[in-house]
């Protein structure tokens, strides 16, 4: 794939070839995903499209990318798609959709890779991907949102003491949960520790892997996948030699 700065952005489609599906066919199903053309340092590698990136390499799906920059993302074409102005969005021939959870959770109903086929088991992994982003990702947003926009203000030392003190709870109770699981749900990676390891991936940038090992050596077993690794190489190589837009 080409980078994104070595084509016109408006319309830019570019084939991303993902494995072959677990049958060994390579489904013909158009698949897109829109992302950004350019993010600051901070937020490479963590930018949400990754999630939907590293799904659909599990399922072994090829997709095609759709790149937006800054002020396209706040175009009303792109706000009829994604009302918050925000990536990813995702197209198939089924749906079109928006948040990175909900995209993760539409490609695994096809996915037996992320998804278990049991439907108690199926709906266990529904409650972790809920729990990942509505129990523990807010508390752990709050603690990165405040270090990386407001370090410096007068309030924040006192915030993020609290932030943090809430942050740890969460940690505490999940590593509570995985003490002596290697995943969250019937002993097998699913798209509910897809989402969880996402997470968790913030924390290393403020300590908390220090303060929780275990959650670590999760977060190693998840990341370390082959899948991972190509989702994420995937979005570095869009902001790889991308220019720094006027503003920035």
């Amino acid at each position: 794939m080409k980078n994104a700065h070595q084509l016109p952005v408006e319309g830019r489609e570019a084939d991303r070839q993902a494995p072959r599906a677990a049958n060994g066919m390579m489904e013909d199903r158009m698949r897109e995903v829109t992302a950004y053309t350019w993010v600051p340092d901070f937020a490479q590698g963590f930018v949400k499209d990754l999630r939907v990136r590293w799904a659909l390499e599990e399922a072994g799906l090829p997709y095609t990318e759709r790149l937006i920059d800054h002020q396209q993302k706040l175009m009303p074409d792109h706000l009829a798609r994604q009302p918050f102005a925000q990536v990813p969005v995702y197209r198939d021939d089924r749906a079109e959709l928006a948040e990175s959870g909900a995209i993760v959770l539409h490609i695994a109903e096809g996915a037996p890779t992320l998804m278990p086929e049991d439907v108690a088991a199926r709906a266990r992994v529904m409650s972790w991907a809920f729990a990942a982003l509505n129990s523990v990702e807010p508390s752990v947003a709050n603690v990165m949102g405040t270090r990386l926009f407001h370090g410096e203000a007068p309030w924040a030392a006192g915030y993020l003491e609290s932030a943090r003190a809430m942050m740890d709870a969460r940690l505490k109770q999940l590593s509570r949960w995985l003490k002596g699981r290697n995943y969250l749900e019937a002993e097998r990676f699913t798209a509910a520790d897809l989402l969880m390891a996402s997470v968790l991936r913030e924390i290393e940038r403020d300590g908390g892997f220090d303060r929780f090992p275990d959650l670590a050596a999760y977060c190693e077993r998840c990341v370390s996948r082959p899948a991972f690794k190509r989702a994420l190489e995937a979005q570095l190589s869009v902001f790889a030699g991308a220019e720094v837009p006027a503003g920035f």
